[in-house]
């Protein structure tokens, strides 16, 4: 088998899927489009492409760096460490913003840790099953990468920020499913987050967290209430019937009907004015990204590399389908954003990160040598 690529140093030129990378181009310049239509004079537009020209120099810096370090045992525990105390000092020093204490700011700027403690999770799971993935039938494994989870899930969940604290739940479940967990254990895993929601719901979820989920149950029972935001979401979406009411024409978005329509319900808003024509395409672009990630991924030199893609394109889905199930009154209400189409800077900037440390690691992307693959599930390197 061919050796890894050889590189020239800790940074080289990257290789560059520029399917994927025109993918995610086309979905960010959707969501721009979506956000003119009813930005008006505000400054969330131009934000917005801020954030997006600095996300993709942060992809192609990303893309040309060597991440072969990220398999050292010390860096994912500094990983793990330094993502602990991020959200740690939220309870500190966080800005309280509707009733959250998740961003820290800095004069006009705002940062979310939630984020990139999402790649880090990734990383340090894509570690920690790479040395053992024979041995995941052992339900030790399970229970320790769940503590890593369950830390990072629970400091999430108390700011309170319930939508990321399930994304890291659903990364953590689609890595360990990955992997190879038997239908025992996972039933078993199951029961124990069953019993956990039956705990939070009675002495910890605050109230109107409670009312999101019982308004998912009875969608029509608190209109004017907690089923507001998802019912002018549902009217939106229907609104906008095969072709769509035009760029421009959202009633729901322009007449401020529809709440959140630059965030967590921008969907709502391009369906609105781009129909099920544009709903198609815009799936179809999403779908073309999970298939890069996944080919670049299986292409991965080791372990490592396939399960970081992998639980890359576990991070993306859940949002997607998190985010869409809540539009179409299928999920509850958490807000959770679209990727690369929904306003906020530090997501665009983590999305981003991850697909460039993708790409930098398609550098050395080659079939590793049986005696590497073997010392990686021993835990040898």
């Amino acid at each position: 088998m061919p050796d890894a690529r050889p590189r020239t140093g800790f940074f080289a030129f990257p290789e560059i899927d520029w399917i994927m990378l025109g993918a995610v181009l086309c979905m960010s310049f959707l969501g721009l489009l979506t956000m003119a239509s009813f930005s008006g004079d505000d400054t969330y537009l131009v934000r917005q492409v801020s954030w997006l020209l600095i996300s993709v120099a942060v992809f192609f810096f990303c893309a040309g760096v060597d991440w072969s370090f990220l398999k050292k045992p010390n860096v994912v525990a500094w990983i793990f460490v330094l993502s602990v105390g991020l959200l740690s000092a939220l309870f500190a020093v966080g800005h309280i913003a509707k009733g959250a204490q998740k961003w820290f700011s800095v004069g006009g700027l705002s940062f979310q840790p939630s984020d990139p403690v999402k790649l880090g999770l990734i990383v340090i799971l894509a570690k920690y099953f790479s040395r053992r993935h024979v041995e995941i039938a052992n339900i030790k494994h399970i229970l320790v990468s769940g503590f890593y989870a369950f830390v990072i899930a629970i400091l999430i969940f108390l700011q309170p920020d319930l939508g990321s604290a399930i994304i890291v739940c659903l990364i953590w479940l689609g890595m360990i499913l990955v992997s190879g967990v038997s239908k025992k254990h996972l039933a078993a895993v199951f029961l124990v987050g069953l019993t956990a929601f039956s705990i939070l719901w009675f002495d910890g979820l605050k109230q109107y967290q409670r009312d999101r989920l019982v308004n998912f149950i009875h969608p029509l029972s608190h209109l004017s209430g907690s089923g507001y935001n998802a019912y002018q979401a549902t009217i939106a979406i229907g609104s906008g019937g095969i072709l769509g009411k035009g760029i421009g024409y959202g009633t729901q978005s322009r007449l401020k009907f529809l709440p959140e329509y630059r965030t967590d319900f921008i969907f709502a808003a391009f369906a609105e004015e781009w129909g099920l024509v544009g709903v198609a395409i815009l799936f179809s672009l999403f779908a073309i990204l999970i298939w890069r990630i996944a080919a670049n991924a299986y292409l991965g030199a080791t372990n490592f590399e396939v399960l970081f893609g992998l639980g890359l394109a576990i991070m993306f889905m859940s949002h997607f389908f998190v985010n869409v199930g809540m539009t179409l009154g299928l999920a509850p209400v958490t807000g959770i954003n679209f990727p690369f189409m929904s306003y906020g800077g530090t997501n665009l900037l983590a999305s981003f990160a991850g697909l460039g440390i993708l790409a930098g690691m398609s550098a050395y992307r080659r079939s590793a040598h049986r005696e590497t693959v073997k010392n990686e599930f021993l835990g040898l390197e």
